[in-house]
């Protein structure tokens, strides 16, 4: 007898059930489960696990072929609309299948590997379909090991920062820093905030991981400030999108400028444009009470989303910064050069600053200079560097620094 497993999870649910209700949400898995049921033959098994995931159990169909029209059926018929609460609403689902062989002993291990490949297909993109192979498994046991890893890194704080300068592009002054987590695990050596920021962000540790981060900031431009008192130098630190959600963010962040000593004014708070669209009155609110306690904001990666511009004017923000893969393809007439130009007269009339990311060679910096970019950061200044490093090139830049 051969078998095929299912693994499917509904991939809009949660956004369904937070705006109508759970009620609603209850009623929505119901419809589904029907769809489900009348999609399968009698000898065929649907059943919900928990949440908004049920597993599928199909007995002696066709050779892999056969396993993926039936989910090409599943998708089919979820694209079409629904009515709940009075409402159309519109759901898609992402799938795991995995074939059943004498390689399997317990039922669990196959529903295990249908879990695997199925967020493996809400991770690429959702409304999808994916097929369990071996490396799968091998990639879900070194997430694990990976998750355990961080655990135990922020318990004993194997966190790092790293700085890297922000120029006053007019005059070449050092005007802040940008901080950038490094992992130093103890066995693998220095991991890059791409081989571990996803997983923190899918488990809630990035969390604790940047309230690590802010206080570190803090607490080393505050040791900055002392030894070098003149300008008004800044530090930008990131927050996530989690960060955001948090219904003590302010309070923590507050508690964290008292402990290290360091003006409100000399933070900057960095959020990505992407994060904006999930709940924008919400997050405009909590940046106007950052705001209101003289911290600052900044967009981050400004010009890779697409939804800001309708509401940028009702951010309260003091600087957007320009992706970096607009900047190292800035060639004159070429589409990202008007891009970064039109992004540079929006902030001109919105009264907010423009930052470059990315400036690696002079003729970048003279053409960002032409279109009245004021800050800008990149290779071509210096790269991410450790505190030694960073207070080097800052005693190279403040006058006053005692050598």
């Amino acid at each position: 007898m051969i078998l095929r497993f299912y693994s499917v999870i509904l991939d809009r649910f949660k956004i369904i059930n937070d705006s109508l209700g759970h009620i609603a949400g209850d009623y929505l898995l119901k419809i589904v489960a029907r769809k489900l049921r009348l999609l399968l033959r009698s000898t065929d098994l649907v059943a919900r696990l928990g949440g908004d995931e049920f597993v599928i159990l199909l007995e002696n169909i066709e050779g892999i072929q056969g396993a993926i029209g039936v989910a090409e059926r599943i998708f089919t018929e979820l694209q079409k609309s629904l009515q709940v609460s009075g409402r159309e609403v519109y759901t898609t689902a992402s799938i795991g299948i995995v074939l059943g062989n004498s390689n399997y002993n317990s039922a669990s291990d196959l529903l295990r590997d249908a879990d695997i490949a199925m967020y493996r297909a809400k991770s690429e993109g959702k409304a999808r379909y994916e097929i369990f192979d071996a490396a799968m498994h091998i990639q879900a046991l070194n997430r694990l090991h990976l998750e355990n890893d961080l655990r135990r890194a922020i318990a004993q704080e194997e966190f790092i920062l790293y700085y890297q300068p922000i120029i006053a592009l007019e005059t070449g002054n050092l005007v802040g820093f940008e901080a950038l987590i490094r992992w130093h695990h103890p066995t693998q050596g220095l991991k890059f905030p791409g081989e571990f920021i996803p997983i923190a962000e899918e488990t809630g540790l990035i969390v604790a991981i940047d309230a690590w981060s802010l206080q570190a900031a803090c607490q080393q431009l505050s040791l900055w400030q002392q030894i070098c008192p003149q300008g008004d130098l800044k530090v930008n630190v990131n927050l996530s999108a989690q960060d955001l959600r948090q219904p003590n963010l302010q309070e923590t962040i507050l508690k964290i400028l008292e402990k290290t000593g360091l003006n409100a004014r000399y933070l900057t708070l960095e959020i990505t444009e992407s994060m904006l669209i999930e709940d924008v009155e919400s997050t405009i609110e909590l940046l106007a009470q950052l705001k209101a306690r003289n911290i600052h904001i900044s967009i981050d990666d400004f010009g890779t989303g697409y939804s800001s511009l309708s509401y940028l004017h009702r951010l309260p923000v003091d600087s957007v910064k320009v992706d970096r893969s607009f900047v190292s393809q800035i060639q004159e007439n070429g589409k990202n050069h008007q891009i970064i130009e039109i992004i540079a007269t929006l902030s001109e009339q919105l009264g907010v600053d423009a930052i470059a990311e990315g400036i690696e060679t002079r003729q970048q910096l003279k053409r960002l200079q032409d279109l009245g970019y004021k800050f800008g950061q990149g290779y071509f200044f210096a790269r991410p560097m450790d505190v030694s490093a960073a207070t080097a090139f800052l005693a190279n830049n403040c006058p006053l620094y005692d050598r």
